[in-house]
């Protein structure tokens, strides 16, 4: 590791707004925020770009921006304290693990933003919106909670729609191509630094907007399985 991780790794441990595999925070982090307003998550946030300016955008509701690398997460972090921003934290934990931090009913909104969309069929269940994930979401999230999903990955947004389609989920929004459409919300202006990157080279930014408003029967994760292939490669 290099000695700039550390050093950040070393930092973090002092900020009061990121917690590390914290005990004890499932169903309290009104306690944490002294306040009751709703949360919303950024997962695998990397830099904190969405947790932030979601911050900034909605003064009423607690953010909380989770990764496992918590270099990254120092960046975020310690721009939420140079700004003064008290309704934003961030969590250091694996995603895999997240029902360990949330009670049920706990999470207004889920945010997914450019993660990595695990191209290899072999890391399908990696991808975040695999049923795998959306089980754990369906755990925390109220029963009007919504996950959001922004990408620049072909692949990602139409393996998402199909596990939409399959598990019969209420699809709320579907943008192919995000910035052309009039009038978006304000919310998916705010560009994280892996949008930069346009790593997919697609030229365009999907955008999905769904609730889990039934359970997800295991069996049907066969049939997922049989609808996804490997990403055409040239």
């Amino acid at each position: 590791m290099s000695h700039k991780k550390l050093i950040r790794f070393e930092a973090i441990k002092g900020f009061n707004n990121v917690l590390e595999y914290p005990e004890n925070m499932s169903g309290n982090w009104h306690t944490f925020f002294k306040n009751t307003n709703p949360i919303t998550l950024e997962l695998a946030c990397g830099k904190g770009e969405y947790a932030i300016g979601l911050s900034r955008m909605h003064a009423n509701i607690n953010t909380i921006g989770i990764d496992i690398k918590g270099n990254r997460i120092w960046r975020g972090a310690k721009t939420a304290i140079e700004e003064g921003l008290h309704n934003v934290a961030f969590l250091r934990t694996e995603i895999d693990k997240i029902t360990n931090y949330f009670a049920a009913n706990e999470v207004a909104d889920i945010w997914i933003t450019f993660p990595d969309p695990q191209l290899r069929l072999s890391k399908a269940k990696k991808r975040l919106t695999h049923p795998k994930f959306l089980r754990l979401y369906q755990q925390m999230l109220s029963n009007d909670g919504t996950i959001n999903l922004k990408t620049d990955s072909p692949d990602l947004y139409h393996f998402t729609k199909t596990v939409i389609n399959l598990f019969e989920l209420e699809l709320l929004v579907d943008y192919d191509d995000a910035y052309k459409q009039p009038n978006i919300a304000p919310e998916l202006h705010i560009k994280t630094y892996y949008e930069s990157l346009d790593i997919a080279q697609s030229k365009r930014v999907h955008y999905l907007k769904f609730k889990i408003n039934k359970p997800l029967p295991l069996a049907k994760d066969e049939i997922l399985k049989q609808l996804i292939h490997e990403p055409a490669t040239s």
